[in-house]
């Protein structure tokens, strides 16, 4: 392991109930990270997604995509307490199974693309080798307010 939860938060600003990163298990700097997930039956989400039959929300697992890539990114950052990534956009979502508790989400993102402030992510989500979910994700790095 080459981050675990503490590590985690020292880098990202997320925190519980929305911090969607477990441990980081493998990481090439400037190009391509791998993150885990472990979905449990205590998640908040599952109260009310759905009662009875709980599945992971979509949008939460490309958030977790997010967070792994964001993490990647940061590292690179100097001054990464001052700043903040925000979402711009997300093409080509895909939806391939439904995730349970139990499952254990292994999130790999690659940097397609990094200039500046603007960068695009290819990332995908799949539980015991088969793909959950897949998405191109695209985010920029702006000044954190104080």
């Amino acid at each position: 392991m080459i981050l675990d939860t503490n590590g985690i938060q020292k880098i990202l600003p997320h925190r519980f109930p929305f911090l969607l990163v477990d441990a980081i298990v493998e990481m090439e700097r400037l190009k391509h990270i791998v993150g885990i997930k472990n979905v449990t039956i205590n998640e908040h989400f599952f109260q009310g997604h759905f009662p009875g039959k709980p599945i992971m929300p979509g949008v939460l697992i490309v958030e977790a995509m997010a967070q792994t890539g964001g993490l990647l990114l940061l590292q690179e950052v100097p001054d990464r307490e001052k700043k903040l990534l925000y979402f711009v956009a997300i093409d080509d979502a895909r939806f391939r199974r439904p995730v349970v508790p139990g499952d254990q989400l292994r999130l790999e993102v690659s940097v397609l693309t990094w200039r500046n402030t603007f960068c695009k992510l290819a990332g995908k989500a799949t539980v015991g080798g088969e793909l959950a979910a897949e998405a191109t994700l695209m985010c920029k790095m702006v000044d954190r307010e104080s």
